[in-house]
């Protein structure tokens, strides 16, 4: 597809909670894109997302929005049991695709849509937009610079406090049922971590870990913690928990180098903190209120020819392969 002059009409898969401010807006709102069709199984919902967006036209079906002649791209934002499937028929359908992250519920299904995608000749891309984001480039901007001198260490620290308790299975997120997201809340959040991580520092070539439930308050692991080796060299360790008590919260990425270190949240506004031999330099950031508008542009910009997205299907799927890495000690006995 190279369309220089007109903007890539989009539909979406999906618009659920994450498409009303995180992504939707970005599919109209950024240069040469529009938004002309969304999907919903529910009929209502679809049609009340696309009155509230100044969407043209809605489905219940996704079949038929992959097949609508004015829809030249799909974004899929269902969860990902479906990415998969809906990825393989879009792509089947003649249309590039756009899907959420984490790409599929496994390595396996990514290979699969990979697979498709090359046979088909449409291009595959996943929202991993921190590889976008200015805090973020920031630091790789630093760390190629030699701020911290050559990179020797990473660190991930992510403890969050429980979001189930008393619930019953049908009230709780579809994030802690494994046969719809792949894994728990580890699944969803280290997932942009990770990705980033190989933006920054490499492919993962070495990885190993222990996943665990230790509070039983759903189906998938709540802990697990690891190491790993990036192909430049630089050895990860990482630690997460989603039912810390109160007080015990974490939320940091560490890059240790010959010469210094580097630290920032990975999922809040904060501080990118560097330190070296030039003392402590704090630099405020706050992400955009569209945080994927920025990734959208990229791949809006590689369909029209005029430039090329920096988070593919083919780097997404190896941030799968790294967490399925991650808790296969915990489902291989299921």
């Amino acid at each position: 597809m190279n369309r220089n002059n007109d903007a890539i009409n989009w539909g979406i898969i999906g618009v659920g909670d994450v498409t009303e401010v995180k992504s939707g807006p970005a599919f109209y709102k950024t240069e040469h894109s529009s938004l002309v069709a969304v999907m919903r199984r529910t009929a209502e919902k679809a049609e009340d997302y696309a009155r509230r967006h100044n969407v043209p036209r809605w489905y219940s079906d996704a079949s038929e929005l992959m097949n609508d002649p004015e829809v030249d791209a799909v974004y899929i934002a269902t969860p990902p049991d479906s990415h998969a499937r809906y990825a393989i028929e879009a792509m089947r359908a003649g249309k590039p695709v756009y899907v959420e992250k984490p790409m599929a519920r496994n390595y396996s299904e990514c290979r699969e849509m990979l697979k498709v995608s090359e046979e088909t000749g449409q291009k595959l891309w996943v929202a991993y937009y921190r590889r976008t984001l200015p805090a973020f480039l920031k630091v790789k901007e630093l760390v190629e610079a030699g701020e911290i001198g050559r990179p020797l260490l990473v660190n991930i620290k992510l403890h969050q406090q429980a979001r189930e308790g008393s619930q019953s299975r049908e009230e709780m997120s579809w994030h802690v049922f494994p046969e719809i997201s792949g894994g728990g809340y580890f699944f969803d959040l280290a997932s942009h971590q990770f990705d980033y991580l190989d933006f920054l520092l490499g492919e993962v070539t070495e990885v190993r870990g222990t996943a665990a439930n230790l509070a039983g308050l759903y189906p998938a692991e709540d802990t697990v913690s690891g190491t790993w080796k990036h192909e430049s060299g630089v050895v990860g360790t990482g630690s997460w928990c989603f039912v810390v008590g109160e007080g015990a919260e974490a939320d940091s990425i560490e890059i240790i180098g010959e010469a210094g270190r580097l630290s920032l949240p990975c999922f809040s506004h904060g501080s990118l903190v560097l330190e070296n031999r030039g003392g402590i330099r704090e630099m405020k950031f706050n992400n955009p209120r569209h945080i994927s508008r920025n990734l959208v542009q990229q791949v809006v910009d590689e369909l029209r020819g005029v430039g090329t997205c920096v988070s593919t299907g083919i780097s997404a799927a190896r941030t799968s392969r790294v967490l399925d890495e991650m808790v296969s000690n915990y489902y291989s006995g299921q």
